[in-house]
């Protein structure tokens, strides 16, 4: 009985912190995001030119500020695969304080930067950071909890990303209009070394707990063998055009509403687009995956529809939302009402999504799947859409958010496939050897 009840402790001390880290994550994330046009201001000012040359400027100011979520987004995934080799080695409590410590000094430095190629260079510093928590937390969540429950606790941890990141649009808008642009930073940073000392407090969690005893170190064999995994492989790349669409949308979304919508100043917009976020966001990813783990029972594939209804209906959101905005000086008020709707069926493949990765894959290579999936799905995603969308919405804001739609069309494409494979991978995975 007490064995069970310090066990019970253990995961919710767990999975408590390891929500507040990533929580923390985001926030930082979306600071950069709300204070963008700032940004933009100071390090590359308009010149007064007419015509199309003043929107050949735009078009490269924006391109160059996107290329800030590029650099941390590059070295978050290129790292990844690294740390997730060492939490297979090391105590994971201490590789997560360490890399939370690491961010947390990179995202101070980046309100310390006095030209944008340093402000570059922090970014990347918090993208290193992040990827030694990245692989790590997820895993130690799907090794506490059994199958039947993941989907829902990994919907609790997930739903930190639309908490956080509304939390960093308000934080980032209202605090850099008083105090300037540079400010929001400087704020993030002691809550994340306050986080990173709370880590080396932490027990050591009992690696697969309740599902499985400690198992042998993965070989290369067994990191290859994730591509024959349909349900793995679809779900990845289903992520990757999810996180292409995601990453641009949130992070041009500000300035959309600013300088397109004209819904307001940028501070009003940050804080509405926040609220909407964390309201639908929140509400989205919990039911998301309560609903996949109860659907799982009557449904074969459950989590792969829950994922890809909901991305498509969110597209067609996104597409009545274009149509509200155009309506000149002022935009209609169901902008807003169409803006709630697109961010709620965006979230609720969040927990699903994630679910699909820790069923399918054994234990000795879940940690590395969570990193070969960060990996791929930021190479492909949002590593490279807010440049290329924001070249893109330099010329027409119209056609930057129709190649979001697309990309999420083809998210929802690739999840419907992966539903015919999912419940023979999930059987496999857990039949596997090192699976008890």
């Amino acid at each position: 009985m007490r064995v069970a009840a310090s066990t019970s402790r253990i995961r919710r001390l767990s999975l408590a912190l390891l929500l507040a880290l990533n929580l923390l994550n985001y926030i930082d994330r979306y600071v950069l995001a709300a204070v963008e046009p700032e940004i933009r201001h100071a390090f590359f000012p308009p010149e007064v030119t007419p015509g199309a040359a003043a929107r050949d400027q735009l078009m490269a100011a924006m391109a160059k500020t996107g290329s800030l979520a590029t650099a941390f987004l590059l070295s978050y995934m290129l790292a990844a695969p690294i740390f997730g080799m060492l939490a297979e080695r090391m105590s994971r409590w201490t590789l997560v304080a360490i890399a939370v410590a690491v961010w947390s000094l990179a995202t101070g430095a980046s309100g310390l930067a006095e030209t944008f190629p340093l402000l570059v260079l922090t970014r990347c510093a918090v993208g290193i950071g992040e990827a030694g928590y990245g692989p790590a937390a997820p895993t130690m969540i799907a090794e506490l909890y059994p199958v039947e429950q993941r989907g829902t606790m990994l919907a609790w941890f997930y739903m930190a990303i639309p908490v956080g990141s509304a939390l960093g649009y308000a934080l980032g808008g209202t605090v850099s209009q008083h105090w300037g642009w540079r400010a929001p930073f400087f704020l993030v940073a002691p809550p994340g070394l306050l986080l990173a000392g709370c880590c080396l407090l932490m027990p050591a969690p009992p690696r697969a707990a309740a599902v499985t005893p400690r198992h042998p170190r993965a070989t290369v064999a067994d990191y290859g063998s994730l591509l024959r995994i349909p349900s793995y492989v679809l779900a990845t790349l289903g992520m990757a055009a999810m996180t292409f669409a995601i990453g641009g949308f949130s992070f041009w979304m500000p300035a959309y509403l600013h300088d397109a919508a004209h819904a307001g100043d940028l501070a009003t917009v940050n804080v509405r687009f926040g609220m909407i976020t964390v309201v639908t966001g929140l509400t989205a990813t919990l039911v998301g995956g309560w609903l996949g783990d109860f659907l799982r029972r009557y449904v074969s594939g459950a989590y792969f529809i829950v994922s890809a209804a909901g991305i498509v209906v969110s597209a067609g959101f996104i597409v009545l939302m274009m149509h509200a905005a155009d309506g000149g000086p002022s935009p209609s008020p169901l902008l807003w009402v169409w803006i709630a709707l697109a961010v709620f069926f965006l979230f609720l493949n969040t927990g699903p999504s994630n679910t699909i990765l820790a069923n399918v894959t054994r234990p000795t290579v879940r940690t590395n799947a969570f990193a070969l999936n960060i990996l791929v799905i930021h190479a492909l995603g949002d590593a490279i859409s807010p440049p290329i969308l924001g070249a893109i919405a330099g010329r027409s804001w119209d056609a930057a958010l129709s190649v979001v739609c697309g990309m999420m069309v083809l998210a929802g494409i690739l999840w419907f496939w992966g539903a015919a494979f999912l419940e023979r991978d999930t059987a496999a995975a857990e039949a596997a050897p090192d699976f008890s």
